[in-house]
């Protein structure tokens, strides 16, 4: 994809290497940022706990100075507002969750949840997404396969308990016995032992991503259509710099409500810097799948328009997300500009305690493109969010880029009369 940053390397291996250290990018002012989080049971104001929590540890490691606002406006965002030695930066965060989507999936009785997992698991294979996931990122087709074989073995061994007595022709006594052994293992055995691989909130995954492929939900379209009005509002207002931001399953959701407002008024971003940003971006685990012509057309719609900047975010350690592909080809558009890809290593931005305590919770490992860092690396959220790097100086090593942050500079941000930084920033 073209970039909007003069003095930008390619990324050529597992890290940025810069021909030479150049002068740091102009700091940005003011900057909108539209999140849309992975498929997780959050609401907006857990979001922004937990932006609170990261934002808060960056200040310690980088050296600089913010303050993050309530929730208000619509529920959807929040203010926080940053300042280093030479610079200052406010942001506005818009969070485009699907909390209740999640809620419902998960709230379903079991036996309902576990049928329609099975659909999705099968509609997945029947429209060729199995057999691409294994030709593109084999790690995400064993992702894909896992809570489905688990599960299936564990319905097989308890269905061998029930049906023991016939086996060793024991006599009709037994078969309560079996029965009731056969329910032990999988509801009080199996079941909580499996919670630790978030099992069945995987059957959920799989339903929600075949529905954003067939687009045949009508309360999935309805919630698409809120966040592209919500999205269209937001864009709107002034700024230097636009992020949409995107984890793992939303960065399909992003590409829908971002490729149906393009289609609809194709000069909507005219005028403005947009960068769009996939963190272990999961837009093919649903733009493979043979239904989704409708997603991969909006892919191709967003490669093409000339003001958005597209960076993929991506990472060996974390096997949910296609590593080394070209999202934009991959669905159908090799002709297109194709999405800058830096590479990042979680072992590299936590503690080494830290990351023997997680590197082998897949999920956990996942979900660390958007949470706190332990040191300063090539990558962390809160700096692209809330710092005044813009956003596509994250192709390259930021260390190698950034203004000074102000480790003898500020602690608090200074008060400037008539401006409200809590509650609404300088966007108030």
């Amino acid at each position: 994809m073209r970039s909007r940053w003069a003095g930008h390397q390619p990324m050529t291996g597992r890290r940025a290497i810069p021909e030479a250290k150049t002068s740091p990018p102009e700091p940005v002012g003011k900057r909108i940022v539209l999140h849309f989080p992975g498929f997780e049971p959050l609401d907006a104001h857990r979001h922004r706990q937990r932006h609170e929590r990261a934002l808060r540890k960056a200040t310690t490691v980088w050296g600089f100075a913010a303050e993050i606002g309530p929730i208000h406006g619509d529920g959807r965002c929040f203010d926080v507002a940053s300042q280093g030695a030479t610079w200052r930066t406010t942001s506005r965060i818009h969070i485009f969750d699907h909390n209740d989507i999640v809620e419902q999936l998960n709230g379903r009785p079991l036996a309902r949840r576990l049928a329609l997992g099975f659909v999705s698991a099968a509609r997945v294979v029947l429209g060729s997404g199995a057999a691409a996931y294994f030709r593109h990122a084999w790690r995400f087709g064993l992702f894909f396969v896992f809570p489905f074989l688990l599960v299936a073995l564990a319905m097989a061994a308890s269905l061998a308990m029930a049906v023991y007595p016939q086996w060793l022709g024991l006599g009709p006594w037994h078969y309560p016995l079996a029965l009731v052994l056969a329910h032990a293992f999988f509801f009080s055995i199996f079941l909580p032992w499996s919670d630790r691989f978030h099992t069945l909130h995987l059957f959920s995954d799989w339903e929600m991503a075949v529905a954003l492929a067939r687009l045949d939900r009508p309360d999935i379209l309805a919630w698409l259509e809120d966040c592209a009005a919500s999205v269209r509002a937001a864009l709107s207002e002034e700024a230097d710099e636009y992020v949409i931001s995107s984890h793992s399953m939303g960065s399909s959701v992003a590409v829908h409500v971002l490729g149906m407002l393009l289609g609809r008024e194709p000069d909507l971003l005219g005028g403005k810097r947009v960068i769009f940003v996939t963190l272990g971006g999961a837009v093919l685990q649903c733009a493979l799948l043979r239904p989704a012509e409708v997603l991969r057309a909006r892919v191709g719609v967003i490669a093409r328009t000339k003001e958005i900047s597209w960076l993929d975010i991506q990472c060996l350690t974390d096997a949910i997300n296609f590593y080394r592909s070209q999202v934009v080809a991959l669905a159908g558009h090799p002709d297109a500009p194709q999405a800058e890809i830096a590479f990042i290593r979680i072992r590299h931005m936590l503690s080494p305690e830290r990351y023997r305590r997680i590197k082998r919770d897949l999920l956990r490992v996942h979900r660390q493109y958007v949470l706190d860092s332990d040191r300063r690396a090539s990558f962390d959220f809160s700096l692209m969010t809330a710092g005044p790097l813009p956003a596509m100086s994250f192709v390259n090593d930021i260390r190698d880029h950034l203004p000074e942050t102000g480790r003898e500079g500020p602690t608090q941000i200074e008060r400037h009369p008539g401006k409200v930084e809590k509650s609404g920033g300088a966007f108030a």
